[in-house]
C-alpha cells in the first residue's frame, strides 16, 4: 500500500511523533493507520520509561480555578530545563492537570502513595462484600485485586482516565508529552481547594 504525505500528517497530528517516526510506522503496519497509531503509542511509551531515572528539578506551578470560584488546584509539574517548561505544550498539560484535580478529587499522586492502612481497610470492605457469595476463596481474591485497581482509579491522579480524553490515564497523556518533548516529566504534589471544606 502506498503511504502518503497526507496520511503521515494525519498520524503526526494524532500521535505528536516525528514526521520519520511516522513515515516508518506506516510503512512497519503496512499503511494500516490503527496499527501505525498503537506502535508509535509503545515506542513512545517505551522512550518515556528510559527518560524515567533523569532529574526534573525545572517546571511550573499549574492551576485551574472553576468558574464560580469555588474550587482550585494546584499541581506542581517538573521538567528537565527551563526551554520545555515555557512551552506552550507542557504549560497546557499543566494546566489540564490543575483541571483533572478539581473534577476528578484525587486523594494520592500514585498507587505508591496510598497508605497501606487505607488499602488494608480496603480490602476488608471488599472481603466482607463476598463473604455470603458462596464463590472459592481464589475468586474472592481475584475480585477483591479488581475492585483495589478500580479503587486506585478513583483516589489516585495518575490512574485516573483524563478528563478530555477516557482513553487516556494521566500516567498516558504525561508518557505522551514526554515522548514528545523528549524531557522526563513528573508530577510533584498537588493541592485541591473547596470553598467550605
Amino acid at each position: 500500500m502506498e503511504i502518503t504525505t497526507a496520511t503521515v500528517k494525519e498520524l503526526r497530528s494524532v500521535t505528536g511523533a516525528g514526521v520519520l517516526d511516522c513515515k516508518n510506522a506506516l510503512e512497519e503496519a503496512n499503511g494500516d493507520f490503527d496499527k501505525a497509531v498503537e506502535l508509535l503509542k509503545k515506542k513512545g511509551l517505551a522512550a518515556a520509561a528510559k527518560r524515567a531515572g533523569r532529574a526534573a528539578k525545572d517546571g511550573i506551578i499549574g492551576h485551574y480555578v472553576h468558574m464560580d470560584g469555588r474550587v482550585a488546584a494546584l499541581v506542581e509539574v517538573n521538567c528537565e530545563t527551563d526551554f520545555v517548561a515555557r512551552t506552550e505544550e507542557f504549560q497546557t498539560l499543566a494546566h489540564d492537570l490543575a483541571m483533572q484535580v478539581v473534577a476528578g478529587r484525587p486523594q494520592y499522586l500514585s498507587k505508591e502513595d496510598v497508605p497501606a492502612k487505607v488499602l488494608e481497610k480496603e480490602r476488608e470492605i471488599y472481603r466482607a462484600q463476598m463473604k455470603d457469595s458462596g464463590k472459592p476463596e481464589h475468586i474472592i481474591d481475584r475480585i477483591v485485586e479488581g475492585k483495589l485497581q478500580k479503587f486506585y482509579t478513583e483516589v489516585c491522579l495518575l490512574e485516573q482516565p483524563f478528563i478530555k480524553d477516557d482513553d487516556l490515564t494521566v500516567k498516558d497523556l504525561i508518557a505522551q508529552t514526554i515522548a514528545r518533548t523528549g524531557e522526563n516529566i513528573r508530577v510533584r504534589r498537588f493541592v485541591r481547594y473547596e470553598l467550605g471544606e
